[in-house]
């Protein structure tokens, strides 16, 4: 089995060293590297090239959204959860849109964090639910006012997609999606990578974002 290797990004110690103490008990979870800062979570991130990033959002510095628009902007494969113990909205947004795959907040399990981690591993998103309502809500204030941008896709989404790319932006795994839509795993893959292609993302997390943007949410 290879190990899931991880960064990550706190600028408290108790919390760097509780977290690697916690996520190495499974057998699948490695911690390749720490950093206490945006900064330094570039310079090792260069270094070690990890799987996942583990990254807070309040740093000295440099905090974790500007830490992950760069790594994307230096790595575009790089595979953000931001972990915090903040929702505000202005958080959860410009994280979102800095390009984190997962945002999660610290009072989550270990054995939640440590699937969330498997979950962006092998590419996908996941986002803690009760960020995942504030999504959805200001989705739905700001839909009206953006309702006449679908226009604007050279190719449409078709119905199934239009269903699929909902249940994306609830933070539904493929495999979730496969189950309520009685469908293979592969065909939702299938469908999603159609999605993030016409509408321009390059990931679910973005695709949420793109989505509501165009008035599809």
């Amino acid at each position: 089995m290879t190990a899931i290797r991880l960064l990550i990004v706190d600028d408290q110690r108790l919390m760097r060293d509780g977290l690697r103490i916690l996520l190495e008990l499974e057998e699948d979870l490695e911690v390749v590297g720490e950093a206490a800062n945006g900064r330094e979570a570039l310079e090792v991130y260069e270094q070690v090239r990890p799987d996942v990033v583990l990254m807070d959002i309040r740093m000295p510095e440099m905090d974790g959204v500007e830490a992950t628009r760069r790594l994307r902007a230096s790595w575009p494969d790089a595979r953000v959860i931001i972990l915090t113990t903040f929702d505000d909205d202005e958080y959860v947004f410009e994280g979102l849109r800095a390009g984190a795959l997962g945002y999660l907040l610290k009072a989550v399990s270990g054995e939640e964090l440590a699937q969330a981690i498997r979950t962006v591993a092998a590419g996908g998103a996941l986002i803690d639910p009760s960020v995942t309502r504030k999504v959805v809500a200001e989705f739905a204030r700001m839909g009206h006012r953006a309702r006449t941008a679908p226009a604007e896709l050279a190719e449409p989404l078709s119905e199934r997609e239009e269903e699929i790319l909902r249940l994306i932006a609830e933070g539904c795994t493929n495999r979730e999606i496969a189950q309520r839509l009685f469908l293979a795993e592969g065909t939702v893959k299938n469908y999603v990578s159609a999605i993030l292609a016409k509408i321009g993302a390059r990931d679910r997390t973005q695709a949420v974002v793109r989505a509501q943007e165009l008035g599809l949410l």
